[in-house]
C-alpha cells in the first residue's frame, strides 16, 4: 500500500480500481504491471492518484520538483512520464516527447515493462530526483 500525500491515508485497492474503472482491462493490466515495476525500483515512493490529471504520481515529496515519474493510462496503452526526461541517459532511445524537460515512454505491451532498459531508465530517474 502507498500513502497519499494529499490525505495522509493509504491508497487502497478499491481507490486504485475506481481510478482505473473507465479504462480497457488491457490498459488496467498494463498500469498494474508498470506500477509493480515502479514499486520494485523506487525505495518507499510517495504514491498519489491525481484523478483530474488522470495519472498516478511517484516521488519523494508532494511537489512536482520531487516527482520521479508518473503513470498515465491511455485508451490503448500507458505512458510512463519523467519530469526530468531530457536529463536522463537513454541509450536505448525509449523516451519520446517534445516538452522542455519532460519525456515519456509509450508502453503498449506487457513485455516492454520487463525490458532492462526501462528498469535502468527508472533507476536513473530516481537518482536524478531531489530528495
Amino acid at each position: 500500500m502507498a500513502r497519499d500525500a494529499t490525505t495522509g491515508k493509504e491508497i487502497t485497492e478499491a481507490e486504485l480500481q475506481a481510478f482505473l474503472a473507465g479504462y480497457d482491462p488491457r490498459v488496467q493490466t498494463l498500469v498494474r504491471q508498470v506500477r509493480a515495476l515502479v514499486w520494485d525500483v523506487i525505495p518507499a515512493p510517495l504514491e498519489q492518484i491525481d484523478v483530474a490529471a488522470k495519472l498516478i504520481g511517484y516521488g519523494f515529496q508532494q511537489t512536482y520538483r520531487h516527482t520521479i515519474c508518473v503513470i498515465m493510462p491511455l485508451k490503448s496503452g500507458v505512458n510512463l512520464g519523467f519530469p526530468r526526461g531530457t536529463e536522463l541517459p537513454d541509450p536505448s532511445g525509449l523516451l519520446v516527447g517534445t516538452g522542455k524537460g519532460a519525456r515519456h515512454v509509450k508502453i503498449t505491451a506487457g513485455a516492454q515493462v520487463e525490458e532492462e532498459a526501462l528498469r535502468t531508465l527508472l533507476a536513473a530517474a530516481v537518482a536524478a530526483t531531489p530528495q
